[in-house]
């Protein structure tokens, strides 16, 4: 396992143990007069009345990153850089972006869940220069149900960053996130680049 492979591994919790998978159906019977597993369930979109989101029967993915974007939410004169994932449509071949020193910057990803529930499910990545890492994020995402035609994507925004300012800082970054689950699924593995400019 290389070092990158390394800084992808999430944290254990102890004493906490992944249930048992069920499916869409089981979970929509489960203890119908249990008044706070119908909460729970109605917070993951689980729904008798809800038509599920069309699925391309040979597409087995479980969780689809359809988009990565970078916001500047504090200055309106930058444009969004927005990277496609999705493989129907296009995909962006290679992420690699420039960011303004000392610029507020936010991740955007959006996603959908296919096929069944997923549990747990955790973005991480490991930034690293001249081989050395210089961050580490491992941010929880949630649990989730497949996709409605009521809500076709999920769209997860994560913490404002300030970028850092300086001629040290200034240079060429590489990066790998993961998407990963409560069962050590990784659904998506992704390599990117960036550089920090003046």
């Amino acid at each position: 396992m290389s070092n990158n492979e390394d800084d992808l591994i999430p944290e254990e919790v102890e004493g906490y143990h992944v249930g048992e998978k069920k499916t869409i159906d089981e979970y929509n019977k489960l203890d119908a007069e249990d008044e706070s597993l119908a909460k729970w369930k109605a917070s993951l979109g689980l729904s008798s009345t809800g038509s599920l989101l069309p699925v391309d029967p040979g597409d087995k993915r479980k969780v689809v990153v359809t988009e990565l974007s970078i916001e500047f939410p504090e200055d309106s004169n930058l444009k969004p850089l927005t990277f496609n994932l999705d493989s129907t449509t296009n995909p962006t071949k290679e992420i690699k972006f420039d960011i303004k020193e000392k610029s507020v910057y936010q991740l955007v990803i959006k996603f959908k869940i296919q096929h069944e529930i997923i549990t747990g499910l955790k973005y991480l990545h490991s930034v690293k220069r001249g081989g050395l890492r210089v961050d580490k994020v491992e941010e929880p995402l949630g649990s989730y149900a497949p996709n409605t035609t009521e809500n076709p994507i999920y769209i997860k925004k994560f913490s404002e960053v300030e970028a850092p300012s300086g001629m040290i800082a200034r240079g060429n970054y590489s990066a790998i996130s993961k998407f990963i689950d409560d069962d050590k699924n990784v659904h998506l593995t992704l390599p990117w680049s960036f550089a920090i400019v003046k």
